[in-house]
């Protein structure tokens, strides 16, 4: 699956594509099965909601569940990036994030870039998020809001929230998301929220201002975030623990379009549990 000269302007320009219903109920449905099973593990890389058991991110599942390592080598979800960035990538992050019905909390205003430079010294913006629904996504439920056209902004300056949410993060201030909402349209247009059902797909930049309101509804919504980085610009510091930010800068390696409803071989690195490696971490930056 390449990207067309249209799509690869609508993406300059707005800094986000949407793929309703990129892969079939039976492709989802493969994904969908496996939650359970990784949500219901009592370890570290499944980090929980403040003040409840709901698990708010599972981080890693590429490296020991089969239909998740198919799906981080999909092509469908590859190539595009490839051609967005015009290389070769690799897995930055893998993350299966679970807004609960009820009790699914808020992603507050925030670049992805923004952690990724704080936290890694990934060296540019040179990588991109990709989100495949495993629910239908609604307005209910917590759907992702942009702000089109944010990522022209470049970096911009964040504080690191370590309190709002069980997970920190470098979030963004409100009177700058005023300012970016009024130059993207204000109330007709400023802000976006791509819906769809399960089995749609977003790719985003890695500089795109978004958030997510919390999950009021009886309806779940979980949601595969795949981080992609060019293989020249991988990550320079390991602050954060391996199954968080990946230290393997090989290039992806894609198996066939059919890959999540036939049988492939995927190495699973983590199967019998995390290495001592993967706890590790270093504020160190990498020599050369």
């Amino acid at each position: 699956m390449h990207l067309t000269d249209e799509q690869l302007k609508q993406f300059d320009k707005d800094g986000y594509l949407f793929f309703p219903k990129l892969f079939s109920s039976e492709e989802t449905k493969t994904l969908v099965n496996e939650v359970p099973k990784l949500y219901e593990r009592r370890e570290e890389y499944n980090i929980r909601e403040k003040g409840s058991d709901s698990v708010r991110t599972n981080f890693a599942a590429h490296m020991y569940s089969e239909p998740f390592a198919k799906l981080a080598r999909h092509p469908r979800m590859v190539k595009p990036v490839e051609d967005l960035l015009g290389e070769k990538l690799y897995m930055h992050q893998f993350k299966i994030n679970g807004k609960m019905a009820f009790d699914g909390d808020v992603w507050q205003w925030h670049q992805d870039y923004g952690t990724w430079k704080n936290d890694d010294l990934m060296p540019t913006e040179r990588a991109m998020n990709v989100a495949i629904f495993l629910d239908d996504v609604t307005e209910f439920n917590g759907p992702l809001i942009f702000i089109p056209g944010s990522h022209k902004r470049g970096v911009i300056d964040a504080k690191h929230d370590t309190s709002t949410t069980s997970y920190p993060l470098w979030t963004l201030d409100n009177k700058l998301i005023s300012e970016l909402v009024d130059r993207a349209g204000g109330q007709n247009g400023g802000m976006v929220s791509p819906k769809g059902p399960a089995g749609s797909m977003i790719l985003f930049h890695s500089c795109l201002v978004h958030c997510s309101g919390s999950n009021l509804s009886p309806f779940n919504r979980v949601s595969v975030y795949l981080s992609l980085c060019a293989v020249s610009n991988h990550i320079q510091r390991f602050k954060r623990k391996e199954y968080i930010a990946h230290r393997q800068f090989d290039p992806i390696q894609c198996l066939p379009d059919d890959c999540l409803v036939k049988d492939y071989p995927v190495d699973l690195p983590w199967k019998n549990g995390l290495p001592p490696s993967a706890f590790e971490t270093s504020q160190e930056k990498l020599a050369g």
